[in-house]
């Protein structure tokens, strides 16, 4: 059994820690094409990676869940999307940027283990939304680089496997985030919706240089912080034209109960990335949604099915789509790399409780993969000792 957690409290003690005051960041300038290059520097841009025509470039599905894992939504997980390949028989991928209040570790590793990749949600996901925007480098480094180390301990999974964040309410903090990333060697972030860059979509950059995104959810970056990723999530259009980010946030979807309706929406959105420039498409979704609206469930499950068997559409790990990017080939050679290997991490189940807590009187059970905690971990305590 690979114990990598027994070496996490160290990495507590020795991430890097960045400059506290933004003020004295660098400020990002506009990017300049000849000296920002791959695999290490992309400018924001429209442009597909390595010149490549649309029809020779692979077309990603990008399905996410945000939130706890718990014994209610891996249902939904185990039915919707284990034992899924591709057209070119690889493993499908699907993300999980994953909360801690209340998350099951051994369905974590479970996911993990059936080769998805689990990012990181935040500790605390807490409220109100202010709280986010107004977070520093310090506040931001106990929720997410404190939260690696808590989901890679409980879970037992590579710490380097977890390389992408989400925000809660997707609400960027201005640089802290990124020089998060940054300082514990992490890879990308997946929070920043864009509405102005849809048709045709933007495709993943770094912050090297200043971006052309639109700032929906302000403060947004504006240093440059080199080597970080930005996954744009591109917005979908309604029925009544309106974007939204998350499927489950639209103003105006077809009916919950509609089947086709349902169908059709999603290929219409699917269809304006896959007829233009195939910037990544995102299904981004939170499980509770589709879990309650059999309609949403059964044409998420139709369209997969259909995408699964179109030879130059991929549905893949959020990560995957930052490694292609960083070294962009053709669909044909695409289809014919090897496919990406799946170690599982084995789990020594231990159900643990009841804990007390820091944040509330209430108590708490955990499952997990290793030694119980003295207390339910947290911020300032990631490892409930």
């Amino acid at each position: 059994m690979k114990l990598t957690w027994l070496l996490v409290p160290l990495l507590l003690v020795n991430i890097v820690a960045a400059e506290d005051d933004e003020n004295e960041l660098p400020l990002a300038e506009p990017c300049d094409v000849e000296a920002c290059k791959l695999p290490n520097c992309r400018c924001s841009s429209t442009a597909i990676p390595g010149g490549l025509r649309p029809r020779d470039t692979p077309q990603f599905v990008l399905v996410t869940f945000d939130d706890g894992v718990n014994i209610l939504n891996i249902e939904t997980y185990r039915s919707s999307l284990y034992g899924r390949t591709n057209a070119n028989g690889c493993p499908a991928g699907a993300t999980f940027y994953v909360s801690h209040e209340y998350t099951n570790y051994q369905l974590v590793n479970e996911l993990y283990s059936n080769g998805f990749e689990i990012g990181l949600h935040s500790i605390t996901h807490r409220t109100p939304q202010t709280f986010w925007a107004q977070a520093d480098y310090s506040t931001l480094k106990k929720e997410f680089a404190d939260q690696r180390v808590l989901m890679s301990h409980f879970a037992n999974i590579p710490l380097d496997a977890i390389q992408g964040i989400r925000m809660p309410f997707l609400q960027l903090a201005g640089n802290a985030s990124f020089q998060v990333l940054q300082s514990a060697g992490m890879t990308y972030d997946a929070s920043w919706p864009t509405i102005s860059f849809i048709n045709p979509g933007l495709w993943p950059y770094t912050l090297d240089h200043a971006s052309i995104q639109d700032c929906q959810l302000p403060p947004c970056p504006t240093a440059s912080i080199e080597g970080v990723w930005v996954l744009p999530m591109i917005s979908w259009r309604d029925l009544q034209n309106n974007p939204c980010a998350m499927a489950d946030a639209c103003f105006a979807p077809p009916p919950l109960d509609d089947e086709d309706a349902w169908f059709e929406f999603i290929s219409t959105n699917f269809e304006r990335h896959y007829f233009n420039n195939r910037a990544p498409f995102g299904f981004y979704v939170h499980e509770w949604y589709v879990r309650t609206f059999p309609g949403v469930y059964k044409a998420l499950v139709r369209f997969l099915d259909t995408i699964n068997n179109v030879p130059d559409v991929f549905m893949v790990n959020s990560a995957e789509v930052i490694n292609w990017v960083k070294n962009p080939i053709p669909v044909n050679e695409y289809r014919e790399q090897p496919c990406r290997q799946n170690q599982p991490s084995p789990c020594i189940p231990n159900n643990c409780g009841p804990l007390s807590s820091t944040h509330t009187e209430q108590q708490f059970w955990m499952g997990i993969c290793n030694t119980c905690p003295n207390r339910y971990p947290w911020i300032e305590n990631p490892l409930g000792l």
